[in-house]
């Protein structure tokens, strides 16, 4: 499919939601200064309130740092509407100048050539001090359009004083994961114990949705298998091959163990011992369970154990008359006094391996140390093998429909139905968006 054509095609599917750029929930920002003074308009989804009081006040202080000559206009927008924002302005030609863009959906930008490459924008230093898991998930088709200031990881959190009581011996090491079968005897033991036998925290409560595909793709990579042909972008033989059949199989047999964790408090009040979670979980579980917290890898179902990447990252309209102010200001929020900033509002793991190394928390004999050496062996564009640790998810345009429909099967799976079955008819409705869209 020609570019041009592409571009009518998502026209067509974003002119719907133009509308929905007036759900934009706020604004801040110096004012300018000087009416001589580049604007720059920068869209950030609402995220937490520390991520926005962070935000608002690196907009204060850049066009502070620089007033007369540039000044940062910030928008903040609902999460919940962000992606239909950003796809309403792609198809009006608005674009801003600078976007926070969430790493799964940067190759749909980029496939609709709306995105500037930040390789020839930001400076090469700062290129370079990005994790390789970020450099991995923002490099498309050899452009780099999504840069992010911080990245993302999943462990297992258990409670040592729990698993002690049960005498259930507990991997220690990066490359140490519970094999699947382990995994299902060590709760079989912890069960008996259990009032209810619920002993197993998979974060029921944030629904069906990414969470589901983020959460438990590992699995799937973990067993040798994958979403998609990572080359064709089919799904049909691939997700539903042996490999995802096997992973699933084996959620399928974990679910039994589940807490449903309506009020998300299942692993801080001590109900489970076992928690399977990201980086953003560690502040409430320390602060219940002190030295009794430990974190351990996921399991290994065969080709080493396996943790998702990438969260929001910032990117550069292809569109915007101020690219080198737009930049400027993106290379200000990666600089590494502002990633330290960010990342100690929001507990994320430091993008820059400079600010990652100088951690308390995620650098050498920190508690989460070991979310930032899983993210050092990323496996990149390249093979998912035994030797890395970290997998982006699929970079394609097609992402969205994979993951819609990747996350239903697991939670059918958890609910206890036929993993063949819900994986065929997940990789099937992909196959037909690949098909309809001319393969993207």
């Amino acid at each position: 499919m020609a570019r041009t054509q592409r571009r009518r095609f998502f026209v067509v599917l974003g002119a719907f939601v133009v509308a929905a750029s007036t759900l934009l929930t706020g604004c801040a920002g110096a004012a300018v200064t000087d009416a001589r003074a580049a604007i720059i308009d920068v869209w950030v989804h609402s995220g937490s309130t520390a991520e926005q009081q962070i935000i608002t006040a690196q907009v204060e202080a850049f066009n502070a740092a620089r007033e007369g000559r540039v000044s940062a206009r910030l928008r903040v927008v609902a999460e919940g509407d962000y992606n239909d924002v950003l796809q309403a302005a792609v198809a009006a030609g608005k674009l801003p100048d600078v976007i926070e863009v969430d790493g799964p959906t940067l190759a749909s930008l980029h496939y609709q050539e709306a995105l500037a490459d930040l390789s020839t924008l930001l400076p090469a230093s700062t290129v370079r001090a990005l994790l390789p898991s970020l450099l991995a998930q923002g490099t498309i088709e050899g452009e780099l359009v999504g840069a992010g200031a911080f990245d993302s990881g999943l462990g297992l959190f258990g409670n040592s004083a729990l698993l002690d009581a049960a005498g259930v011996d507990y991997p220690r090491e990066l490359d140490e994961g519970w094999t699947g079968t382990q995994f299902e005897q060590a709760l079989a033991v912890l069960a008996p114990l259990d009032g209810d036998g619920l002993v197993l925290d998979l974060k029921r409560n944030y629904g069906t949705g990414e969470w589901l595909t983020y959460g438990f793709a590992p699995l799937v990579w973990s067993a040798g298998g994958d979403l998609v042909d990572r080359r064709t972008g089919e799904a049909t033989g691939v997700l539903d091959g042996p490999a995802g059949v096997a992973a699933m199989t084996h959620l399928g047999q974990w679910g039994r163990y589940v807490d449903p964790n309506t009020d998300d408090l299942a692993f801080a009040t001590g109900r489970v011992a076992l928690s399977w979670v990201g980086h953003w979980a560690y502040p409430d579980y320390a602060a219940a369970w002190g030295s009794d917290l430990v974190v351990l890898p996921l399991p290994d179902l065969g080709v080493g154990t396996k943790t998702g990447q990438g969260s929001w990252t910032w990117s550069v309209g292809a569109s915007s008359a101020h690219g080198a102010d737009a930049s400027e200001f993106v290379d200000f929020l990666l600089s590494p006094d502002e990633v330290e900033r960010t990342t100690t509002a929001n507990g994320a793991v430091p993008g820059r391996t400079d600010v990652l190394a100088e951690s308390a928390l995620y650098g050498s004999g920190g508690a989460l140390e070991r979310f930032g050496r899983q993210l050092a062996r990323t496996c990149g564009a390249g093979a998912i093998t035994e030797a890395c640790i970290a997998v982006s998810r699929p970079l394609t345009p097609a992402y969205p429909t994979i993951s819609a429909n990747v996350s239903r099967a697991f939670a059918a799976v958890l609910d206890g139905g036929d993993p063949q079955q819900a994986l065929t008819l997940a990789a099937e409705a992909i196959d037909v968006d690949l098909e309809v869209n001319g393969g993207y």
